[in-house]
């Protein structure tokens, strides 16, 4: 990757940090309001936030990779907004919550200590492959047939939060102390951060030959959007 790619991409990390602050801030605010619903509820609704992260997630790298790439096949926009998508939501939604409840010990309320990993870390597309793959590949028709489809930053970056959250949340069994919110907080905003701004950048990039100067605005970088 060249100087000018690392230029956009520290810009763009930079940029987008306020609006991830906020983000994770409704993040704990979700935690403190449900924190005491059940582990069942808190599943559901991961796997309402988790699934509908993936398909615009899938949406924003396959537009991305289509909007500044000479290769235009099908095959390698579905590659690239597929794998940009699932793995990196993956990461955002599951791991490094998960990775926080076993360093906050919030695992030891209701996770199944004799359940595999993929149960435990709630890995979506494995453990609820049947909605969280046709979701990823939808996004990736709707990038494909229409790749300057219009889609607000703040949408995604809340739905990973709130992913995030109720990953969180299922492991917090109703106790939620102040460190435990403080620092849940850091792991909210890590979650959403790195990945999406990943996701939507730096892995498309890493396909992209063109020299053309990207913007994440979405707002103002696809234009003749409805």
């Amino acid at each position: 990757m060249n100087n000018k790619r690392l230029v956009v991409i520290l810009a763009e990390l930079r940029n987008h940090a306020p609006f991830t602050l906020f983000g994770a801030l409704t993040g704990i605010i979700c935690m403190l309001v449900f924190k005491n619903i059940g582990h069942d509820t808190s599943y559901r609704m991961f796997y309402v936030f988790h699934p509908t992260h993936v398909l615009l997630s899938a949406m924003v790298t396959a537009a991305m990779f289509e909007l500044h790439t000479k290769m235009r096949k099908f095959i390698l926009t579905l590659l690239v907004g597929f794998f940009g998508s699932v793995g990196i939501a993956t990461l955002s939604d599951s791991l490094i919550p998960y990775i926080g409840e076993l360093l906050l010990g919030m695992h030891v309320h209701v996770h199944n200590h004799h359940g595999s990993f993929v149960e435990n870390a709630h890995i979506g597309f494995i453990e609820g492959w049947y909605i969280v793959v046709p979701a990823a590949i939808v996004g990736v028709l709707i990038a494909y047939f229409r790749p300057r489809t219009r889609f607000p930053h703040a949408g995604h970056v809340l739905l990973s939060t709130w992913a995030s959250s109720f990953h969180m949340l299922m492991a917090l069994g109703g106790e939620l102390s102040a460190w435990k919110a403080v620092a849940s907080f850091g792991f909210l905003f890590l979650a959403v951060w790195l990945p999406c701004c990943v996701s939507d950048i730096v892995f498309p990039l890493l396909f992209v030959t063109s020299e053309t100067r990207l913007s994440h605005e979405h707002q103002h970088k696809y234009k003749g959007q409805q």
